[in-house]
């Protein structure tokens, strides 16, 4: 296994989660809770709370996402693209900017609401699903329980359709606005960097339809 800045994070993320999901007072003490962060100043569980899950399966998806859609996908590339220290410092930048992005839609909605809580790498691991996306548009996704490929750009339409219904629906115990704001910082992102994918993956989509 080559130990990509990716790589790092992952494993990092595995031995963390697997110590916090025996011992609670670790987990409450990560876990990202907007109420603190505000009224007690705990702006470490901004970040703190992508290193830790509610259980295995949770973890599992979430690495098994950033593993072959970042270290195996996005990470290469960009690397590639920019050479293999620029390219890893995007990478890493994407990750850590999503995890921010996607705490700002909770904190609004629940900066005075003590019961609230989150925690996992969702947000972080979105934001790399969607540079991916506008990255290559038309890469061919295999996704569990559907047998035929699904082209990158309709999943992640169809994908962000249903965070943002979900959302609005609320209740659903998942932190349906933190896929969301990270979803958003991955595609800004790659805009920035590089806005001729943005032209991209608008021809990719008229192609298709047309």
């Amino acid at each position: 296994m080559t130990f990509t800045a990716l790589t790092v994070i992952l494993i990092a993320t595995v031995l963390v989660s697997l110590k916090a999901m025996n011992d609670p007072s670790m987990k409450e003490k990560w876990m990202y809770w907007p109420y603190q962060v505000k009224h007690s100043k705990e702006s470490y569980r901004i970040i703190s709370h992508i290193f830790i899950h509610a259980d295995a399966a949770h973890l599992m998806f979430n690495m098994f996402t950033l593993y072959f859609l970042g270290s195996q996908a996005l990470e290469p590339m960009l690397m590639n693209e920019y050479g293999a220290l620029k390219g890893e410092l995007h990478v890493v930048a994407i990750y850590f900017i999503g995890a921010l992005f996607a705490t700002i839609i909770p904190f609004y909605r629940n900066q005075d609401n003590y019961e609230y809580r989150a925690l996992g790498a969702s947000g972080a691991v979105s934001a790399i699903v969607f540079a991916m996306i506008l990255w290559w548009p038309d890469m061919e996704l295999y996704l569990m329980f559907i047998p035929i490929p699904i082209p990158a750009y309709w999943f992640g339409i169809f994908y962000l359709g249903y965070e943002i219904y979900m959302a609005r629906r609320g209740n659903t115990g998942i932190a349906h606005d933190a896929h969301i704001g990270g979803a958003i910082l991955g595609i800004i992102y790659i805009l920035v960097i590089n806005p001729e994918k943005g032209s991209n993956f608008i021809n990719v989509i008229i192609s298709a339809i047309s």
